[in-house]
């Protein structure tokens, strides 16, 4: 949510200026005693409030100079208790706009994708710190976990009903008091393209490509024989058949295929534009073929990777 839903204070609630306050300022007893509602009035229920003229402290500063000449010494001795009294009873410095105000759109208890896919990035990103800094199995659990959990909100996973729109539209906004109504793909797009790609596994370090496919589910594999069409870096529609228990996606246009098998150990293999395959031990590429991969020279065709379930998140 962007802002947690609260109950704000009615129109009479506001403007209430305690009656203490108005009692320890001499300038304030002079003019109520005096009837004078310049600045400072009285209504029927015997609650103070400051001119309703003012829309800021800046009006007060004025008044206040405008009636020097009748006031005095008191003016002054007042205008600095004045001023923070008007910002006690005002909160002005403490406004964020129409976010902490209203209820529609971008106001309390709305829903703000861009944030929800944000929270979903920062969660990888502190899956992958931990993998990276050894943390144990039951931490590293328990971060995928919550990144699910936090993926299983996002419009995508929700009905036409639930969402209150297409699921795979974009929405900026949704109302507390309604579904997805703001059309708008704010940074929502982007981070969810980053957080799949970081699923895949798919990290670059120093110039160079890896996979670390730990946050990725078994669940995402085929369960059956499919067909995976594609657009080349040639610019050329291509399909690819896959057999069961596989995965498939393309990254700078470059088919990239896992395999799911019950036993062994994980390796890589890359098919060149030669026709030749290389299998590499470890599941990256070398600087070079990375750079190759980025320019979308055409070199590599195509990179399989096959996966244990082991190697997957749990």
């Amino acid at each position: 949510m962007l802002y947690p839903d609260r109950a704000l204070p009615g129109f009479l609630e506001k403007n209430r200026i305690p009656a203490g306050a108005v009692e320890e300022l001499v300038l304030l007893r002079r003019m109520i005693a005096a009837s004078d509602g310049r600045i400072v009035s009285r209504d029927a229920d015997g609650c103070y409030r400051f001119n309703a003229d003012f829309t800021n402290v800046g009006d007060l500063d004025a008044q206040l100079e405008a009636l020097s000449g009748i006031y005095g010494d008191d003016i002054e001795a007042s205008r600095e208790p004045l001023r923070a009294l008007y910002e006690r009873v005002f909160r002005h410095r403490e406004f964020t706009g129409r976010s902490g105000s209203m209820f529609g759109f971008e106001g309390l208890g709305c829903i703000y994708w861009h944030m929800v896919s944000k929270l979903l990035l920062a969660i990888q990103e502190n899956f992958f710190a931990a993998l990276d800094g050894d943390a144990g199995p039951e931490v590293c659990h328990r971060l995928g976990a919550l990144y699910y959990r936090v993926r299983e909100g996002i419009g995508f996973n929700k009905t036409p009903a639930e969402y209150g729109a297409f699921p795979m539209d974009p929405y900026s906004h949704t109302p507390g008091h309604g579904g997805a109504q703001q059309p708008g793909m704010t940074g929502q797009v982007k981070e969810e393209v980053l957080t799949r790609f970081g699923e895949m596994g798919v990290r670059v370090t120093g110039g160079a490509v890896r996979f670390d496919p730990r946050l990725l589910r078994a669940c995402e594999f085929t369960a059956g024989p499919r067909v995976f069409r594609f657009l080349d870096v040639d610019g050329q529609w291509q399909s690819l058949a896959l057999p069961e228990s596989t995965l498939a996606f393309t990254w700078c246009q470059v088919p990239i295929v896992y395999h799911l098998r019950s036993a062994g150990r994980p390796a890589l293999t890359i098919t060149l534009q030669d026709g030749s395959v290389q299998a590499v031990p470890e599941l990256s590429l070398s600087a070079e073929l990375s750079a190759q991969l980025f320019r979308r020279t055409g070199r590599i065709r195509q990179l399989s990777l096959e996966l244990t379930r082991e190697s997957l998140l749990r």
